[in-house]
């Protein structure tokens, strides 16, 4: 090798990495709708309510201060999953261009579908509280009649779907909703960034925040928890795992305990064991779909 070779090989080896070049980071947005600013009763967030069309456009306009977060905080590429309701409620026209959207159901994952080790980080917009948690405005735990626990601890949507991420490693850097469900998931996961958008007086009732203030706090909030995602261990559960569900309908516990691998134990639990997360997820996803047929 020449002189002149060796100089260029070696000016090659030391420059910084091109925006072009640099390593990939993936970023996965789930977006539920009850912990959206404004929004308080099933007025706004159910598909037909009086509301519902303008929420959907503000549920998509707090999912873009997300996106622009991440991309602020070096985000090679974001996938928004819509999780709310039938999945279909994100605005496609609206939504930030740079982002992808999975929608619709059923998928394996539930609302953390698409995810896998090589993503970075996860972060939550619009989440609410678990069933039975107060003030929490529209707490509920999917279908509103139901506890969740994984391996004897009773966890939200926010938990479980953590605990899907966890399986691959990823961690769940950000939650925005009300103080409750920040609460709740800084519980559980440990200090995540949290923006909280409204403030729950009860379960229909709220104080909101200003819709920009909102944004402002969830774009911020998402950049710095990407930013500090290797500050954020992934919520791991411990192998098997162990799925208890408690109905407040008992029809639906005499069902389950219809399946191979359920066992009842009293009138209105069913637990069901894992060889880890994703199979529980998979478990899970045909309960959704027993329960709440879309």
């Amino acid at each position: 090798m020449n002189l002149r070779s060796a100089m260029l090989v070696l000016f090659a080896v030391s420059m910084p990495l091109s925006a072009t070049a640099q390593q990939p980071l993936k970023v996965l947005i789930s977006v539920d709708m009850e912990g959206v600013d404004g929004v308080a009763t099933r007025v706004q967030s159910a598909p037909g309510g009086t509301e519902y069309e303008k929420y959907r456009r503000l549920m998509t306009l707090e999912v873009n201060a997300a996106v622009d977060g991440a991309f602020l905080a070096g985000a090679t590429e974001v996938v928004v999953a819509d999780s709310h309701g039938n999945a279909q409620n994100v605005d496609i026209e609206l939504l930030d261009s740079r982002a992808r959207l999975i929608r619709g159901w059923p998928r394996a994952y539930g609302m953390v579908h698409g995810i896998d080790s090589s993503y970075a980080a996860v972060a939550f917009v619009g989440f609410h509280a678990s069933e039975g948690q107060s003030p929490g405005t529209l707490a509920h735990t999917f279908f509103g009649t139901l506890e969740v626990s994984l391996n004897g601890k009773k966890v939200p949507e926010g938990g479980f779907a953590a605990a899907i991420a966890g399986e691959f490693g990823v961690p769940v850097v950000f939650v925005s909703g009300d103080q409750v469900i920040a609460r709740e998931l800084r519980a559980l996961l440990g200090p995540i960034e949290a923006a909280v958008v409204k403030d729950a007086i009860g379960i229909h009732a709220t104080n909101m925040r200003p819709l920009e203030e909102a944004r402002r706090l969830i774009r911020d909030g998402v950049k710095r928890g990407v930013e500090r995602r290797s500050q954020i261990q992934p919520f791991r559960i411990s192998r098997p795992v162990r799925l208890e569900l408690r109905w407040e309908d008992p029809v639906m516990t005499e069902i389950l305990a219809l399946m191979r691998g359920v066992r009842r134990i009293d009138g209105q639990t069913v637990i069901f064991e894992g060889t880890d997360m994703l199979d529980v997820a998979r478990f899970f996803e045909v309960v959704h779909h027993i329960r709440s047929p879309h």
